[in-house]
């Protein structure tokens, strides 16, 4: 694949040292890749002394839906208006803001900004990326040094370790690169809970109190207990064996591939999911009729409907997963401490190499991810568990801070300790393809059609055919 598309660059005159990508969804086999070509247009010097006027007037932000534009439209003071259609963002100083918005399904958003960034060297002012986003599955990508396409924060006037000082410090980590220099900021942070069925918990354990609830959920010993005590009286734990993958695959040791290896390794912690998931499928801990995440099904096993009890979700699942789900009252839901911290998501934002933008660049990051008052005010406003810890601590013991939808619990009091302890696992650029495929390779296995050594071998075919340059996969013994 790397060859191809370094290939394609040659064709098109352009210098061919390229960085293989981290994949785009499961249901793609190819790789967007991303060169010299954007690269090439840091050879002149980024300055954050510009003033707007000796900016461009256009910015354009790629992202995957409108989630970073309503935070912009809530705490970024330099906003006039938004076109009716959400594709234009008028600002102050009368430049205008192009959203350049591309699904995130089966890698079209990465496809989009890859092509876009390879050609960002030779672009018009007006068509240069400024700002995109990425998620956690595949930020390293973008901020990997090599790729060079992501600005180093410090290149457009901020300083990470005087202005994000109060952010948690794994996402910090998280976007930047081998050296640890920052080349992305979020406003989120993504702890997850356990989201849990107040009738059902009544029904089952006789209280729906988070406190109590918490303690029977604690650690996986406990957790299997409770799932137990669901099951005889008719109810499932959990929707699918997916639903705790991201709580085990948070705590691998080593990344899945090392810089410079062409070798998949599957952490234990990887295996122990895979064990365990298959004792808790075989003992009816989990609805028979899910498979996987992100499909029907899934969805309706939030409705009121359903026997299932719980979800591991973070803050922006709850809102816009659980909730546009869910067909009953408000309040039937609450959240408790989960059986092992972990974090899931969070979008990084990026200053573009080569952007003519580079003030409004420092101004939206530093507005969107660094200023506390507008932190405080998207969790008030969205139910966003954002990236200051101190506002966060703060509205954890807010008595008045509480969320209509969980039936007054303020879910903060659960996230900001989580919050706390977690430890980002170590990434690589090919997360996302491992991610995906090692969840749909067993999926067979799960289900009792294949056994384990098949699952594996389908996990190796499907790896490889992903990325071309990965010529192994060890499994831990």
């Amino acid at each position: 694949m790397k060859k191809k598309l370094i290939s394609a660059l040659i064709a098109a005159a352009t210098a061919a040292e390229m960085l293989a990508g981290c994949g785009n969804s499961a249901n793609s086999s190819s790789e967007s890749t991303l060169g010299q070509n954007a690269a090439d247009s840091s050879s002149e010097s980024v300055s954050a002394e510009n003033s707007s006027a000796d900016e461009g007037k256009i910015i354009n932000i790629y992202c995957w839906n409108d989630e970073f534009r309503t935070r912009v439209e809530t705490v970024y003071d330099q906003v006039v208006n938004t076109s009716e259609d959400g594709t234009v963002t008028k600002l102050k100083d009368g430049s205008e803001i192009h959203w350049i918005i591309n699904p995130n399904q089966d890698g079209v958003y990465q496809a989009k900004l890859d092509e876009a960034l390879m050609n960002q060297a030779s672009a018009a002012d007006n068509d240069k990326v400024d700002l995109f986003l990425s998620e956690t599955d595949y930020v390293f990508k973008y901020t990997d040094k090599t790729a060079n396409v992501a600005l180093p924060l410090k290149d457009i006037g901020i300083n990470p370790d005087k202005d994000f000082a109060d952010q948690y410090s794994f996402t910090r980590t998280t976007a930047s690169d081998s050296d640890g220099v920052q080349r992305g900021s979020t406003w989120q942070c993504c702890p997850g809970l356990l989201v849990y069925r107040r009738d059902i918990a009544k029904d089952v354990f006789g209280t729906d109190d988070p406190e109590e609830i918490g303690k029977k959920v604690s650690d996986w010993d406990k957790m299997k207990a409770a799932a137990e005590e669901l099951k005889a009286k008719g109810y499932y734990v959990f929707a699918s064996y997916a639903d705790t993958f991201r709580l085990y695959g948070n705590s691998i040791s080593e990344p899945w591939v090392k810089p410079g290896s062409s070798t998949v390794k599957v952490d234990k912690k990887i295996m122990n999911w895979v064990n365990d998931s298959k004792k808790w499928k075989d003992s009816g801990y989990f609805d028979p009729a899910i498979k996987g995440q992100w499909n029907d099904d899934w969805n309706k096993a939030m409705g009121s409907k359903s026997k299932v009890f719980a979800f591991l979700f973070p803050a922006w699942g709850i809102d816009f997963v659980l909730k546009p789900n869910w067909d009953g009252d408000k309040g039937a839901w609450a959240v408790t401490n989960p059986p092992q911290e972990y974090n899931w998501g969070g979008s990084y934002i990026h200053a573009a190499v080569g952007t003519d933008n580079p003030q409004h660049a420092k101004d939206i990051i530093l507005a969107l991810t660094a200023n506390k008052d507008n932190l405080v005010k998207i969790s008030k406003e969205t139910s966003d568990f954002t990236n200051n810890r101190s506002a966060m601590a703060a509205l954890a013991s807010d008595k008045s801070f509480s969320s209509e939808f969980l039936g007054g619990e303020n879910p903060f009091k659960y996230f900001a300790p989580v919050a706390e302890n977690i430890k980002i696992a170590p990434l690589s650029a090919y997360d996302q393809g491992c991610v995906e495929l090692i969840q749909s390779s067993f999926g067979d296995y799960f289900e009792g059609k294949v056994d384990l050594d098949k699952a594996k071998a389908n996990f190796e075919t499907a790896i490889m055919e992903r990325y071309p340059d990965i010529t192994k996969v060890e499994w831990p013994e």
